[in-house]
This record gives C-alpha cells, structure tokens and sequence, in this order.
C-alpha cells in the first residue's frame, strides 16, 4: 500500500516529464511562457529533476532528500505558475486557486514521506545497535 502512495503522489512528476518528452516543443514553449530562459535547458533539466526525484521516492534511494527536493520544486512551481490572485475573478481564477492549494497538499504530502523515511531511518539504525 505504501509503494501505491508513492506512486500516486510521484504520478504528476511522472506524467509530466513524459508528456514533455513526447512534445518537447511544447515544453520548450512553456518555459518561455513562464520566463523561463533559455527555455530548452530549463525544459531538459525540469524533465530530468523530476523524472530523476521521482524514482529516488519510488526506489527508496534517499527518498527523505528527493522528497524535499519535489516539495521545494512544488512550492516555486506553483509560485511561478498559480498566482491566482493576479488572475481577473471568474472561473479561472477559481481554477488557478484551486490548482494552487492542490499543490500545498503536494507539497505536505512530500514532507511527510521525508518525515516518516526519516523517522524509518532512524528507527532502523536504532534497532540495529541493539
């Protein structure tokens, strides 16, 4: 069950890459979009964060540091990218806020699995010196 939440949680950090992969044009102009320059480095190294960060959870290879890493690179995502407060009111700032505070559940949901990996670790180590 546990390694079913991992995915879950890592699923978006999947997706996204291959989807990037799949049209990398289409990524490229996204990084432009969101400032982002040069656009085809960011592109390559968004794909490979997140595609690297992802199996270090799912695989358990310091799943506590690339849990962090994915809720850092979550928390300046959305910043760049949700900032519903500069959308006109109407549905699609309804969308970007809720898009948004989706993304803090991410983000908390990233720092827990630090947290208990952590908390494993320790565990683990503790056991093995007695």
């Amino acid at each position: 069950m546990r390694s079913l939440a991992y995915l879950g949680l890592c699923a978006a950090y999947i997706q996204g890459p291959v989807t990037k992969i799949l049209d990398f044009d289409g990524a490229i102009a996204e990084m432009a979009h969101f400032g982002l320059s040069p656009a085809p480095p960011f592109a390559v190294a968004v794909i490979a964060f997140e595609l690297v960060a992802s199996a270090m959870v799912l695989f358990g290879l310091w799943r506590w540091l690339a849990a962090l890493a994915l809720a850092g690179f979550t928390l300046m995502a959305t910043f760049v990218a949700l900032r519903f407060w500069e959308v006109p009111a109407g549905q699609g700032r309804m969308m970007a806020m809720n898009a948004f505070f989706e993304h803090l559940g991410l983000i908390g949901g990233f720092v827990l699995v630090a947290i208990d990996d952590l908390t494993r670790t320790k565990d683990t180590a503790r056991d093995g010196q007695r």
